[in-house]
Order: structure tokens, then C-alpha cells, then sequence
């Protein structure tokens, strides 16, 4: 479950709480409540398709055995890996600006000593790259939590100002939700990489649904109460208008500088990218494991059990892609591959439960389930489609 919160709750909501409140106002909170009940239909998907398969290189063998092709299969894979790897390298140079502002040291410099720390951590044995992470994230909700805290009598103030956060029955305010929903989707884009590490879980099919439905709930109701907080201690537009949100609301709160939080928001970041690495190399490793890349990325090392061949390379492309920069664009396709990713899934684990009897150790949800996570992601694809060809 700290796995699946450090790559959910990581750097998107150090950034990403302003744009909601530009679009959403004071209804942000419904924005984000609307966005998890979204996630939440995948969410389920995963958790049942992960005791179903429990093997490394998940989405690519799901699709695979939902629709009987193996050639699908490795292209998803490969998806799945170039959107890793995009993610972690933006991170990178996201980490950079951060790190900057406590540190002169030159960019490339920064990259590269992230990239071999994050590497030698992933290769370094599966335990502990998950408990340095498992770490980190405890460190990022403590973040989080104190700028609730240091807030606390705006958050008491929502038993009086309650009216202001329920949405009137008015098309303009519902199109600002709406686009607040967009963006707050993103933020909770991470449990899928989850399932990726099912082959070093143990009782991988009770623990591993578990720990993603654990993860979708506590990212919710942590970020209804952030939300929450952020817009009563200070006017959305006020939040918008910040580069550093979460900082400027720990400062409203009567503690000083803003640094802690910043410094936590640098810690957020490049746990982010240690997990995506973890992600990536497992599922070279599947697809390895399993023929359809060469058995080079199949091999494990023989004292650690990690993929170690598939983590050397991950890093090395991760830190190639850091040093051209420029990533912003892929970074926004990124998003589109992963709910492509979504619509296949589910529409997979439909086509699954239609097919095949399910196990008596395994957790089933309805069939509508999954239907309507593939209609809700693909809708999702479309708008971002149509945006990005309306910039045009």
C-alpha cells in the first residue's frame, strides 16, 4: 500500500492543487471527489485482475489473456514501459528546479546523480527499494498532514461555511467541475504500476487487491481533506495564482517559511521516479520472462532476485531522456497512453469474466464494472484528444 501511495501521492499534488482551484473554484473538492470515483472503476479492475494473473509485466499479460494476442500484448508492454520512462524522466527535471533552489549545482550534474542513485536503489533489492520508498511516502503524507494541521481552524470552519463548497444546479459551474475533474484524475494515476511487482508479493492474492483498493481510499480521503482545507484557508484564486500552493497554505498557517514543504515536495518527486524505475524494469522483466522480448531482460541477479539486466537499462534510457529536456509534451501524451492502458484493461477483464469461471480464492466484481471504467476512460482520451486538436 506505500508503494501504491508513493507513485499516487507524490509530485502531482505538490503542483497540481492550484490548477484544480483555477478550474473548479470552491467546488474543487467535488472535483476530486468525482475524479476518484473514476479511478476507483479501474482501480477495481486491477485489484481483481492482479489475483486472477499474479505475474510480473501486468497490464501486457491482461490484455493478452483478454484478447488472445500476443503481438497486442507486447505493444502494450512497450506502452507501458515508454510511459515509465518518459514519467521518470520528467520527474528528473522537475527535481532539478527544486533542487536548485537549495543547491548551485549545474543541471546535468543533478540529473545524473539522481538517475545512478535511483538505479543503484532498484537494483539494489526489491525489500529495500520498497521500504526507502514506503519511506519517503510516509515522509510526503506527513507534509501534507501538517499543512492541514497548521490550518486546522479553516478546516473546523467548514461546519459553518459548508453551503459554499456544495455546487448550484447551473451548467457554469458544473463545466468548472468538470475540468477540474480532468486535472485531478491525473493525481491519482500510479496505482497501476502496482501490479507490477505481483511476483514479489507474498499471499499475492489476497494482499496485493487489497493494498490497491487501500491506496485508492486513502488517496481520496486524503485529498478531500487537503482540498477541503486549501480552499477554506485561502480563496482559489489566491491558490491558483501560487507557484508553490502548499507552501504558500503552510505559511498562511502561522509557520514561517515555506522551505519544509518544499524540501518535502523535492523528497515527493524523486520518490516518484524511484518507483516508476521499479515499474519498468519489472515489466521488461515479464515481458522477457515470457518470450516476447529477448530472455537478456529475464535474468534476475542471482543474490538479489532483481531484474538486473532490465534495471541497467532502464536507467540508462531514463537518464538519456532526463538530459534532452523538453519533456513537457511527452509528459501530457504520457497521460493519454496510460488511459488507453485503462480502456484495455477493463475491456479485457470484461471480456475475461465473460469467457472464463472464476476461481474460488479470487474476489469478483459485476461485470458492469469494468464496462463502464473502459466507457469512462476512453471518454477521457476523446476530450483529451479533442483538446489537444482544438490547440491546433
Amino acid at each position: 500500500m506505500l508503494y501504491g501511495l508513493g507513485t499516487t501521492i507524490g509530485a502531482g499534488i505538490y503542483s497540481l492543487l492550484g490548477e484544480v482551484a483555477r478550474a473548479a473554484g470552491y467546488f474543487a473538492p467535488v472535483s476530486f471527489l468525482l475524479a476518484s470515483l473514476l479511478a476507483a472503476l479501474t482501480a477495481t479492475s486491477f485489484a481483481e485482475l492482479s489475483a486472477r494473473f499474479p505475474r510480473a509485466a501486468g497490464v501486457s499479460l491482461y490484455v493478452e489473456q483478454g484478447f488472445s494476442s500476443r503481438g497486442l500484448s507486447l505493444i502494450v508492454g512497450l506502452l507501458v514501459i515508454s510511459a515509465g520512462l518518459v514519467s521518470s524522466a520528467a520527474l528528473l527535471n522537475g527535481f532539478v528546479g527544486y533542487a536548485q533552489e537549495f543547491v548551485n549545482t549545474d543541471r546535468v550534474i543533478i540529473i545524473i546523480g539522481c538517475a545512478v542513485i535511483i538505479g543503484l536503489v532498484a537494483a539494489w533489492g526489491i525489500l529495500e527499494s520498497v521500504v526507502m520508498a514506503s519511506l519517503v511516502t510516509i515522509v510526503e503524507l506527513a507534509g501534507l498532514f501538517l499543512v492541514v494541521a497548521v490550518n486546522d481552524s479553516a478546516l473546523f470552519s467548514v461546519v459553518e461555511r459548508w453551503p459554499e463548497l456544495l455546487p448550484p444546479a447551473e451548467l457554469g459551474s458544473w463545466l468548472g467541475i468538470y475540468a477540474g475533474v480532468l486535472l485531478a484524475f491525473y493525481a491519482f494515476i500510479g496505482f497501476e504500476d502496482m501490479v507490477d511487482v505481483a511476483e514479489e508479493v507474498k499471499n499475492v492474492k489476497r494482499n496485493l487487491p487489497l493494498a490497491i483498493l487501500l491506496t485508492i481510499t486513502v488517496t481520496t480521503l486524503t485529498y478531500l481533506l487537503l482540498m477541503t482545507t486549501a480552499v477554506l484557508a485561502l480563496p482559489p484564486e489566491q491558490l491558483a495564482n501560487s507557484s508553490a500552493p502548499l507552501a504558500e497554505l503552510y505559511m498562511v498557517g502561522g509557520s514561517g517559511e515555506g522551505a519544509l514543504i518544499s524540501f518535502i515536495g523535492l523528497f515527493a518527486i524523486i520518490n516518484g521516479a524511484l518507483i516508476q524505475m521499479i515499474m519498468t524494469s519489472r515489466v521488461l522483466y515479464g515481458l522477457g520472462s515470457r518470450g516476447l522480448l529477448p530472455p537478456f531482460f529475464a535474468r534476475v541477479n542471482p543474490r538479489t532476485q532483481t531484474p538486473l539486466n532490465a534495471t541497467v537499462c532502464a536507467a540508462s534510457v531514463m537518464l538519456l531522456l532526463a538530459l534532452l529536456g523538453g519533456l513537457a509534451s511527452l509528459a501530457s501524451l504520457t497521460s493519454v497512453i496510460i488511459l488507453l492502458l485503462f480502456v484495455l484493461v477493463n475491456a479485457s477483464l470484461w471480456r475475461i469474466k465473460r469467457r472464463d469461471r472464476l476461481a474460488d480464492d479470487v474476489y469478483s466484481f459485476p461485470r458492469w464494472v469494468p464496462a463502464l471504467g473502459a466507457v469512462a476512460s476512453l471518454g477521457f482520451v476523446l476530450i483529451q484528444i479533442g483538446r489537444y486538436l482544438g490547440s491546433l
